[in-house]
């Protein structure tokens, strides 16, 4: 049970930083936007991109040890 509540919040933090970079990759897609200002999403982006791998490689180490407690 306290795994579930702990994977259910990882999941949402996972979620809201996947809508992040969707916003990031709009903003970057705009015409009028400044050399600095992409610059600056870029970096913001490749954070996001950063927390959200590890994010999925712990998530993925859980199922790993689940699966062969299973087992």
């Amino acid at each position: 049970m306290l795994l579930e509540v702990k994977m259910a919040g990882k999941s949402k933090g996972l979620e809201k930083s996947l809508e992040q970079l969707n916003d990031i990759l709009s903003n970057l897609e705009k015409e009028d936007i400044s050399l600095e200002e992409s610059f600056v999403l870029y970096q913001e982006g490749m954070k996001l991109l950063k927390q959200c791998n590890e994010s999925i490689d712990k998530v993925e180490k859980q199922l790993m040890i689940l699966e062969e407690d299973g087992e």
